[in-house]
């Protein structure tokens, strides 16, 4: 069974409880140390790619048909499955672990919520959905992204590709603000909720979910990080 039949079968559309999600995010930040260890990028970690056993408490990363090793690979703006796609992957730039980490965080609000957390349509979609949620790109990503010039203008200004109504042909439109929401809003939690544990795990999306991959949380750091280590761990 895969962490998508978990979600099927336990928690459609609402995800599963935060403890559960704990002690599954601990696992996977063991697996990326392990990667890490080995110089591997999985580079397609997705719910539908982490089997877990009949007991559902042991899991481990299916699927390294893509996988390749860390260091001086092909830049190119498909890599991972779209929805888990990390932004540098998407602008660019050379690649590396990090990217690993923003689709576990990416399926970490999934096993929570129930919900794909930037079901973009396409590139362009996802990039948007990123700074609804994370706000504007550092403009030195911009600047160093090989595929930057498909997205943003010379001004660094961004450019939706929607289809037009009449015509159904794709036009641009320059979008100057994009109303941002916070991870607190699509984390709203439950009464029932530990506050501690909440906010924890709100902090950790924070973490592994930033768009500069040089600022983005570690495997080191996320193993050591309040809502892996538990209630009794503080900052």
């Amino acid at each position: 069974m895969n962490f998508r039949e978990v979600l099927d079968n336990f928690g459609r559309d609402i995800g599963l409880n935060i403890t559960a999600v704990r002690a599954y995010a601990k696992q996977l930040f063991i697996s990326l140390k392990h990667l890490k260890e080995c110089g591997v990028l999985h580079c397609d970690i997705k719910p539908g790619n982490v089997l877990v056993n009949k007991a559902k408490n042991y899991l481990k990363f299916r699927d390294f048909g893509i996988s390749m090793f860390a260091r001086k690979n092909e830049i190119t703006p498909y890599l991972v499955s779209r929805f888990y796609r990390a932004p540098e992957v998407i602008i660019g730039l050379p690649y590396d672990h990090p990217m690993d980490i923003w689709s576990v965080g990416c399926s970490l609000y999934e096993l929570y919520s129930g919900k794909v957390p930037f079901p973009g349509r396409s590139n362009n979609d996802m990039l948007r959905l990123h700074m609804e949620l994370k706000g504007p790109f550092p403009k030195k990503m911009l600047r160093k992204g090989a595929f930057a010039d498909q997205h943003f203008d010379q001004v660094q200004h961004f450019h939706a590709t929607e289809e037009d109504l009449v015509t159904k042909r794709s036009v641009k439109r320059l979008l100057l603000n994009i109303k941002q929401k916070s991870i607190s809003t699509i984390v709203p939690g439950s009464y029932s909720e530990d506050r501690k544990m909440l906010a924890d795990f709100k902090d950790l999306l924070e973490r592994t979910l930033v768009l500069d991959p040089d600022k983005r949380i570690t495997v080191s750091q996320a193993l050591t990080h309040p809502f892996i280590l538990g209630q009794n761990k503080r900052h």
